[in-house]
């Protein structure tokens, strides 16, 4: 499968693009033994590739006996994306992929997008929410933003998997003091491990939900806001108080795990329903 969107058609005019990837060179993000992702330019625009080869089988096999699935190629991201664009959900623009060979363990896969510029993860932009708290509709608008992103995704089959707050790239063009909470754009990235489905498992919506609670748990939301965004990922996506306590308890255990200490919350029972 391939597609390249017309600037690289021409640049690619007549040359096998899995050569031309290969020949790509520019800042390294991330190098592991099968994928490697990159910031490069051409013709003076700055793009991000990720290019995977083939995993083998014994990594497969060894996720298979740990029930766990294994990420064989970009088609994942690819997928993702063409759906969050059909879905209306600011993300990164693809503009070539390719992916090549039948067998999983030694497939090769390519996608590049467009650099997303002007823009500064959400915690980076929250990170001093505590000490200097942002207007209240800002607030509000980005809860909303998120809840909104969060449900729309779920209801059409779709989960992210590291679904954190530093993958949604908030767009600050204008400066990170002149966001308007009227126009937000807050784009989701980190797609490779996504999946999609024709109906999202409660499991991995408890695992999406409770990422993003996790990554906000230290930015100084109140009770009130996260009922907030609770009450408004509920229209699409109406949960009993059983999966609100298991996104809680479950982001409990995450921050557990990577502070070593119990979230220093202001209320206790985030998700419990607002009669509690």
């Amino acid at each position: 499968m391939l597609y390249l969107r017309e600037d690289f058609k021409k640049a690619w005019a007549g040359k096998d693009p899995f050569q031309e990837v290969e020949k790509l060179e520019g800042r390294v993000f991330r190098a592991v033994k099968s994928r490697r992702t990159f910031r490069f330019e051409m013709d003076g625009r700055g793009f991000f590739a990720k290019i995977h080869h083939g995993v083998g089988w014994m990594e497969i096999l060894k996720n298979l006996t740990q029930f766990k699935s294994t990420i064989t190629g970009a088609g994942n991201e690819y997928a993702a994306l063409i759906k969050l664009k059909e879905l209306d959900i600011d993300t990164m623009t693809p503009c070539a992929f390719g992916t090549r060979g039948i067998n999983p363990a030694k497939q090769d896969s390519f996608i590049i997008t467009d650099e997303l510029t002007g823009t500064i993860s959400l915690e980076d932009f929250c990170r001093d929410w505590k000490k200097n708290p942002p207007v209240p509709r800002l607030k509000h608008a980005l809860i909303r933003k998120l809840a909104q992103v969060s449900s729309k995704m779920h209801a059409n089959g779709l989960n992210h998997r590291d679904f954190y707050i530093c993958h949604f790239l908030l767009d600050i063009d204008g400066g990170p003091e002149n966001v308007n909470p009227d126009k937000l754009k807050a784009y989701l990235i980190d797609l490779h491990r996504a999946q999609l489905r024709g109906k999202t498992p409660r499991r991995w919506i408890v695992k999406d939900i409770a990422g993003i609670w996790f990554s906000a748990m230290d930015i100084g939301l109140s009770k009130r806001d996260v009922l907030r965004f609770v009450s408004i990922y509920g229209k699409n996506m109406p949960m009993d108080d059983n999966f609100w306590n298991d996104v809680n308890s479950t982001a409990g255990r995450l921050y557990r795990k990577e502070f070593k200490k119990s979230p220093d919350c202001a209320f206790q029972g985030a998700f419990l329903t607002e009669k509690d």
